[in-house]
């Protein structure tokens, strides 16, 4: 039986998203991946177009909060920002792993170039990948 994976985030638009994609992109065979929010700010569309960019779309999620996803098990639940992990809700028998991303939508606020905007994004995407690529390193000896 596959285990189930979380990927927590603050508002469930962007890091978790990409998480989330990238989960079911490469070890969807291994794991049912999940993101969720602690609120829920809807897909960021920046976070859409870079994913888009390695063919990965992520443009059907849905933004979700933790208690539309209480139904589910959760084996393991990443929390990909601090505001996640520190205000992260209870999930019984579920292993919390933190992993700080930083967070594109606030690093780029004052930006207004476009290809700098995506940058940012497309880099932290990259970390992202990485992540997911070792995951089950991290499930081993966090």
């Amino acid at each position: 039986m596959k285990k189930n994976v979380l990927f927590l985030c603050t508002g469930n638009s962007c890091r978790s998203q990409m998480a989330e994609g990238f989960g079911k992109a490469l070890k969807g065979n291994k794991f049912n991946f999940y993101s969720a929010g602690t609120k829920k700010h809807g897909l960021n569309p920046y976070a859409i177009k870079v994913m888009s960019e390695v063919g990965i779309d992520i443009s059907t999620h849905e933004s979700n909060t933790t208690d539309e996803l209480s139904d589910v098990k959760m084996d393991f639940v990443f929390t990909v920002c601090s505001d996640a992990h520190e205000n992260c809700p209870f999930f019984p028998g579920g292993r919390i792993i933190h992993v700080g991303f930083d967070d594109p939508p606030r690093l780029t606020k004052e930006m207004s170039d476009e290809e700098e905007i995506l940058n940012v994004y497309r880099r932290v995407r990259d970390e992202i990948k990485t992540f997911v690529n070792s995951i089950e390193f991290h499930m081993e000896i966090d």
